[in-house]
Protein backbone atom coordinates (compact mmCIF):
# COMPACT_ATOMS: atom_id res chain seq x y z
CA UNK A 1 0.00 0.00 0.00
CA UNK A 2 1.23 3.48 -0.80
CA UNK A 3 2.69 5.82 1.79
CA UNK A 4 1.13 8.86 0.10
CA UNK A 5 -2.58 9.13 0.84
CA UNK A 6 -3.47 12.31 -1.07
CA UNK A 7 -2.06 15.71 -1.99
CA UNK A 8 -3.35 18.74 -0.12
CA UNK A 9 -4.72 21.26 -2.61
CA UNK A 10 -5.74 24.32 -0.58
CA UNK A 11 -5.16 27.98 -1.29
CA UNK A 12 -2.18 28.12 1.07
CA UNK A 13 -0.59 24.91 -0.29
CA UNK A 14 -1.09 25.98 -3.91
CA UNK A 15 0.47 29.38 -3.23
CA UNK A 16 3.43 27.67 -1.53
CA UNK A 17 3.91 25.35 -4.52
CA UNK A 18 3.86 28.24 -7.00
CA UNK A 19 6.20 30.56 -5.08
CA UNK A 20 8.54 28.23 -3.17
CA UNK A 21 8.32 24.92 -5.10
CA UNK A 22 6.97 23.06 -2.02
CA UNK A 23 4.19 20.49 -2.26
CA UNK A 24 2.04 19.17 0.58
CA UNK A 25 0.75 15.60 1.06
CA UNK A 26 -1.23 13.64 3.63
CA UNK A 27 0.86 10.55 4.44
CA UNK A 28 0.59 7.47 6.64
CA UNK A 29 1.17 8.11 10.34
CA UNK A 30 3.98 5.53 10.60
CA UNK A 31 5.96 6.83 7.58
CA UNK A 32 9.33 8.48 8.16
CA UNK A 33 11.03 11.15 6.04
CA UNK A 34 13.13 8.71 3.99
CA UNK A 35 10.07 6.62 3.07
CA UNK A 36 8.13 9.76 2.10
CA UNK A 37 11.03 11.00 -0.05
CA UNK A 38 11.27 7.64 -1.85
CA UNK A 39 7.51 7.46 -2.43
CA UNK A 40 7.28 10.96 -3.93
CA UNK A 41 10.34 10.37 -6.14
CA UNK A 42 8.92 7.05 -7.38
CA UNK A 43 5.39 8.35 -7.94
CA UNK A 44 6.12 11.67 -9.63
CA UNK A 45 9.70 11.19 -10.93
CA UNK A 46 11.17 14.32 -9.34
CA UNK A 47 14.29 15.12 -7.29
CA UNK A 48 13.68 16.18 -3.68
CA UNK A 49 15.81 18.46 -1.49
CA UNK A 50 14.06 18.14 1.88
CA UNK A 51 11.00 16.77 3.66
CA UNK A 52 9.26 18.32 6.65
CA UNK A 53 6.58 16.45 8.58
CA UNK A 54 3.85 17.46 11.03
CA UNK A 55 1.57 15.30 13.16
CA UNK A 56 -1.94 16.58 13.79
CA UNK A 57 -3.71 14.98 16.78
CA UNK A 58 -7.31 13.87 17.11
CA UNK A 59 -9.63 16.78 17.92
CA UNK A 60 -12.61 16.25 20.16
CA UNK A 61 -15.48 18.72 19.93
CA UNK A 62 -18.62 19.13 22.05
CA UNK A 63 -21.54 21.45 21.52
CA UNK A 64 -24.80 22.11 23.28
CA UNK A 65 -27.94 21.65 21.17
CA UNK A 66 -31.68 21.24 21.76
CA UNK A 67 -31.13 17.50 22.07
CA UNK A 68 -28.44 17.93 24.68
CA UNK A 69 -24.67 17.58 24.63
CA UNK A 70 -23.35 16.32 21.26
CA UNK A 71 -19.76 15.09 20.96
CA UNK A 72 -17.71 14.50 17.83
CA UNK A 73 -14.21 13.55 16.76
CA UNK A 74 -12.09 14.62 13.81
CA UNK A 75 -9.38 12.10 13.02
CA UNK A 76 -5.68 12.86 13.29
CA UNK A 77 -3.28 12.72 10.35
CA UNK A 78 0.32 13.31 9.33
CA UNK A 79 1.23 16.00 6.81
CA UNK A 80 4.47 16.17 4.79
CA UNK A 81 5.81 19.25 3.01
CA UNK A 82 8.22 18.29 0.24
CA UNK A 83 10.77 20.79 -1.14
CA UNK A 84 11.62 19.95 -4.75
CA UNK A 85 14.96 20.62 -6.43
CA UNK A 86 15.40 23.66 -8.64
CA UNK A 87 13.54 23.33 -11.94
CA UNK A 88 11.33 20.39 -10.87
CA UNK A 89 7.52 20.59 -10.78
CA UNK A 90 4.57 18.32 -10.04
CA UNK A 91 1.35 18.68 -12.05
CA UNK A 92 -1.64 17.30 -10.11
CA UNK A 93 -4.12 18.18 -12.87
CA UNK A 94 -2.54 16.44 -15.88
CA UNK A 95 -4.82 13.38 -15.89
CA UNK A 96 -8.23 14.92 -15.28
Amino acid sequence: MSILIKPIITEKATNDSELNNRYTFVVKKKANKLEIKGAVEATYGVAIESVKTMNYPIQRKTKYTKKGLVTGITSGYKKAIVQLAEGETIDFYNNL
